[in-house]
Parts: C-alpha cells; sequence; structure tokens
C-alpha cells in the first residue's frame, strides 16, 4: 500500500527541498509543493521531484474565472503531477471546467477542492460574511465538489466522519493539522494526531514540521508510516 502521507515542502528554494527529499524514501511519503516554493521554483522543482520517485500534490489553490482555472489545470496535468487543488469556493462553473480541463488531458491527476483551511475559525469565517461554523461550511463545500465530479476535498480531520457518512468512501479526504502527540500546533487550529485522523477515516495526512524539523527527518517518517500501518492492521 503507499504511503497516506504527504509531507509540505515549505521551503524556499528548490536546492532546500531537494535536500531534503533526497535522504527520504519516495515509498514512504508523497511531496507537496505549494506557493512560496512553486513561485521561486516554478516547474522545474516538480520535474526534479518526479525525477526522484515522488508523487507530487501541486498545492496552488487554483481560485479564479473557469477558463483560467482549466488552462492551469491542464498546465499542471501535462507536468505529470499525482493531485492537484482548486478553491471550492470559485463555485460549480469553476469546478467543472477544472474537471472537463483533467479529463480531456492524456495524464489525470487527482483533483480535489479546498474547503475551508484549517488555520481558520468559526470567528474568522464570520468576519467574511460566512455564518455557518467551519464544520457546516465544509461540509456544504465538498457536498458542492462532489456534485462537480471532484475527487476528493482538503479539510480537517475534524470534518472527515460527517463527509464520509454523506458522500461515501470513495471521495477522498486530505487532512492537513495533522501533528504526533507532543508536537507544536503552530498556525494550526483544528488538528489530530495521525492516529485519531486514519481512525475518523483521512485518507491523506499531510504532516510537515514533525519530519522536516526533526533531528532524523527519515526516521520520523518511518515512525509515523508505522503508527499508520497499525492503526490500519487494528
Amino acid at each position: 500500500m503507499s504511503s497516506r502521507i504527504i509531507l509540505p515542502l515549505d521551503f524556499a528554494d528548490a536546492d532546500e527541498a531537494l535536500s531534503l527529499v533526497r535522504k527520504l524514501d519516495p515509498g514512504l511519503c508523497r511531496v507537496k509543493v505549494g506557493k512560496e516554493l512553486f513561485t521561486r521554483s516554478g516547474p522545474y522543482i516538480v520535474e526534479q521531484l518526479i525525477k526522484n520517485g515522488f508523487d507530487v500534490f501541486l498545492d496552488l489553490k487554483f481560485h479564479d474565472i473557469p477558463t483560467t482555472v482549466a488552462r492551469a489545470c491542464t498546465a499542471a496535468a501535462d507536468m505529470g503531477v499525482w493531485m492537484v487543488n482548486v478553491h471550492a469556493m470559485g463555485g460549480t462553473r469553476m469546478m467543472h471546467a477544472a474537471r472537463e480541463a483533467i479529463d480531456k488531458n492524456s495524464h489525470k491527476p487527482l483533483l480535489i477542492a479546498v474547503t475551508v483551511l484549517t488555520s481558520m475559525t468559526d470567528e474568522d469565517l464570520e468576519q467574511i460574511g460566512v455564518m455557518q461554523p467551519a464544520a457546516e461550511q465544509v461540509l456544504a463545500l465538498a457536498t458542492l465538489a462532489n456534485s462537480c465530479g471532484l475527487d476528493g476535498v482538503v479539510c480537517s480531520a475534524h470534518e472527515v466522519q460527517a463527509i464520509k457518512n454523506k458522500i461515501g468512501n470513495e471521495f477522498k479526504l486530505v487532512t492537513p493539522g495533522i501533528r504526533p502527540g507532543g508536537s507544536d500546533k503552530n498556525d494550526q487550529s483544528r488538528i489530530m494526531t495521525p492516529s485519531e485522523a486514519i481512525k475518523a477515516g483521512s485518507d491523506y495526512l499531510v504532516i510537515g514540521r514533525p519530519i522536516t524539523h526533526a533531528p532524523d527527518p527519515l526516521q520520523a517518517l518511518i515512525a509515523i508510516n508505522e503508527e499508520v500501518k497499525k492503526v490500519i492492521r487494528d
């Protein structure tokens, strides 16, 4: 079974990111390329990560008019990424356009939608005019993404069970805010441990600092994989 762990490469440049991943085993994690690294290094970093054997989640959260997002999704698919995402708040026309663009491509990455950032609280949502609690907003946006044919969503592990109950197990759930016991929360608000998230029904766990800041990143990654495997076996 492929690893459930997605490692975010939150580095300032390609050299730092590649220096880390060369110490790791691509069989133990996928990797996530976000806005800072991609803005600085562009398609080069994606190409190098794929050459090193890693599945790449291109986490650029496309949110624009439907045509622009469709073209961006085509460009991502052409790079050979494993997963790409859009913002569910872009609405149905935008998500349908993204789905159609991926479906026309010879390489078809998983297409998922961002619901509510795990750094956001109910108060944060109120400040931008969303009156329902985060959990309800996440479920509403996940349902919308599913209706547009997307493969899954990014959400907090706290919303996983409700989404699985409503949409089903085939809908993939990617959960940031995963922290092994004893780790710092950092800038995440709605967090869980790897074991708790897997038990709740998460499909993929985004785990960064507990691995990248560990004295031995490979050993930290191995330990988390063992924890996940144990939960799955049990």
